[in-house]
This record gives C-alpha cells, sequence and structure tokens, in this order.
C-alpha cells in the first residue's frame, strides 16, 4: 500500500486528522506506544482496547507489519497477553494473536469491561 493508498485508507474508514496525517510512521510508533501501554497496565475501557487493536490490523493490511518495530512490539505484547475463549476484537480476517488476548494484568474499567463482555477465561475470573 502506498502513502498516499494509507492515507486515503485511514481518511475513509473515520480515522482521525493526526492518525492520517502521521501515516505509517505515525501508526507504527502509535501500535509501539499501546503495547508498552499494556505492558504498564492499560488504562482505558474494553472500547479503546479495541480501537488501539484496530491500528495492528492496518499495519497488517498495508504490509508495515513486517517493520522490524512493529515485529518487536509484537513479540513483547504476545509476552503479556492471556489468550481468550474467544476474538476480543476483530482488527483484521484470520486468526491474529493480537485479536485473541486481553492483558494479563487486567484491572479497573478494562477487566469489569472484560468480565461485562464474558471474555475472561473461567480461571481468571475472580
Amino acid at each position: 500500500m502506498t502513502d498516499d493508498e494509507l492515507a486515503a485508507y485511514l481518511d475513509d474508514n473515520g480515522y482521525p486528522e493526526h492518525i492520517v496525517a502521521g501515516g505509517g510512521p505515525g501508526l507504527i510508533r502509535r501500535w509501539c506506544e499501546f503495547v508498552s501501554e499494556v505492558e504498564q497496565g492499560y488504562q482505558y475501557r474494553l472500547h479503546d482496547y479495541r480501537h488501539d487493536l484496530d491500528i495492528r490490523g492496518v499495519l497488517a493490511l498495508s504490509g508495515l507489519d513486517e517493520d522490524p518495530a512493529v515485529q518487536a512490539a509484537d513479540e513483547r505484547l504476545r509476552q503479556v497477553l492471556t489468550p481468550a475463549r474467544e476474538r476480543v476484537w476483530e482488527s483484521t480476517p484470520g486468526e491474529a494473536f493480537w485479536d485473541f488476548g486481553y492483558p494479563q494484568n487486567a484491572t479497573g474499567r478494562l477487566r469489569k469491561d472484560l468480565e461485562a463482555a464474558g471474555l475472561l477465561r473461567n480461571d481468571e475470573e475472580t
């Protein structure tokens, strides 16, 4: 996907202007920031978590998922996800690992939303 095609895709799909303007480098930066947020304890709701997963889906769609920074962030994310018994979100077709897990350290609003959605594994529920 060219830079212009990526910008058009983001714009056509309602991404905020700062995401569109950031292009591929901005998407990569945001994915890496998201993974750091998950590692430290994601402070937002499930709705926000799913939107952040959409960034990874766009990286896959655009071919930017081969970038070394994305690959490194993916490996870090794999280490902190608990496999979900069902898909948490569908950011991309297929069996993307990030769509089938939630943060091991989920607390607060995210944990409550995961519980309400029935996404926590039975052995994780309190």
